[in-house]
């Protein structure tokens, strides 16, 4: 059984799909694993200590050869994985909705492709899921990022010279990432509220120590659809929600944004207009910019300033975070196929619903449901 781990050919992306952790894990399996010269670099692991747990080095067409597992942070190109063994796996994020095209060339080309996005949000997967351990850094370093531009304290000061307001902070959407904006936030010592379209939130923001802002007494949104996701919400309560989140932004000094939509552009959260409410020198992070963006006006690595706000928004945030980005995912992966190896085999044998819900190609077609017709 032979892994191979390439370097990333995506702009801008810093992540490598094992470390040296991961790499010795998989050979006490009893694979052997071969990995790019280079892969790691970006995310501050040198050749010499994949080399020291036992992986081998050499450049990508020699890694990729007779390999029956390619791990990759992004899809590799069919091209990238020519050698590979016929029906080769490739455990990686494909953007299966958004990137069709990529899936079908994995289909006609014969390879098995395993997306990592399509991991069940279910308890023994939980160690699996990299959209989790991602969204996680990701709602971190929104925050540390928000800071960095924000030309202020976040704390309260009190100083010989006076008092130093604490800085206002409102969470708009509350999952992993947005949760754990919210708790990164307190630390630094802001006041921070948030708000989420599902109700049951609310004592998740609370148990934070952040103040939610919901509509109280307007009926329809009572409770949650299945898999966590609100049921579908009144007029009236839509109407009622819109005027008391713009009235809550016009006051704050830093807002997140974190709402993605599986397999469709980002939500619309904040306009020009409530944009131009907000005090000059206020930041916005926009943590949904590569899909479109939660905010008018967004441009991925770019900030943009409208009315005296600063908007800021990274393509691939928890880039920014390379090495513990690196160290999670490539812990998500070996989680993933460790928890399938057979010893008698010598390699994983995915025969169950986290296997049927990450395949997308298998036998030259594709197999997922979720991308039928």
């Amino acid at each position: 059984m032979r892994i191979a781990v390439l370097k990333e050919q995506a702009p801008g992306e810093s992540r490598v799909a094992a470390t040296p952790e991961t790499v010795k894990k998989f050979i006490a399996l009893g694979a052997s694993v071969a990995v790019e010269e280079g892969a790691g670099t970006t995310a501050s692991i040198p050749d010499a200590a994949f080399r020291d747990a036992g992986a081998e080095l050499c450049p990508a067409a020699a890694a990729v050869r007779d390999a029956d597992i390619v791990l990759g942070i992004q899809a590799p190109t069919v091209a990238a994985l020519a050698g590979a063994k016929p029906g080769a796996w490739v455990a990686a994020s494909f953007d299966p909705f958004m990137q069709r095209e990529r899936v079908d060339a994995y289909a006609a080309a014969g390879y098995e492709a395993l997306s990592m996005e399509f991991m069940p949000r279910i308890t023994r997967a939980q160690s699996m899921d990299v959209l989790s351990s991602q969204s996680n850094l990701s709602g971190y370093k929104a925050v540390i990022a928000a800071a960095d531009t924000y030309g202020r304290a976040f704390p309260m000061m009190m100083t010989a010279a006076g008092t130093i307001q604490a800085a206002r902070v409102f969470v708009m959407g509350v999952g992993v990432a947005g949760l754990q904006a919210i708790a990164t936030a307190k630390r630094l010592g802001a006041q921070v509220s948030a708000t989420d379209v599902r109700s049951a939130t609310k004592e998740q923001i609370q148990s934070l120590g952040a103040k939610p802002i919901f509509v109280e007494e307007v009926a329809g949104i009572e409770g949650e659809g299945s898999g966590g996701y609100a049921t579908e919400m009144s007029d009236e309560y839509k109407a009622a929600q819109a005027k008391l989140v713009s009235e809550h932004i016009a006051r704050q000094d830093i807002v997140i944004t974190t709402a993605l939509i599986p397999g469709r552009a980002a939500p619309r959260l904040i306009s020009d207009a409530q944009i131009a409410s907000m005090k000059p020198g206020s930041v916005i992070f926009d943590l949904a910019v590569a899909q479109g963006g939660n905010v008018e006006g967004s441009q991925p690595d770019q900030t943009v300033e409208k009315h005296g706000v600063k908007i800021v928004g990274y393509s691939n945030t928890a880039g920014h975070l390379a090495a513990d980005a690196s160290a999670l995912f490539a812990r998500n992966l070996y989680n993933f196929l460790s928890a399938f190896w057979d010893e008698e085999a010598g390699k994983p044998v995915l025969d169950d619903e986290i296997g049927d819900a990450v395949r997308l190609t298998q036998g030259g077609k594709v197999v997922n449901e979720r991308l039928s017709g």
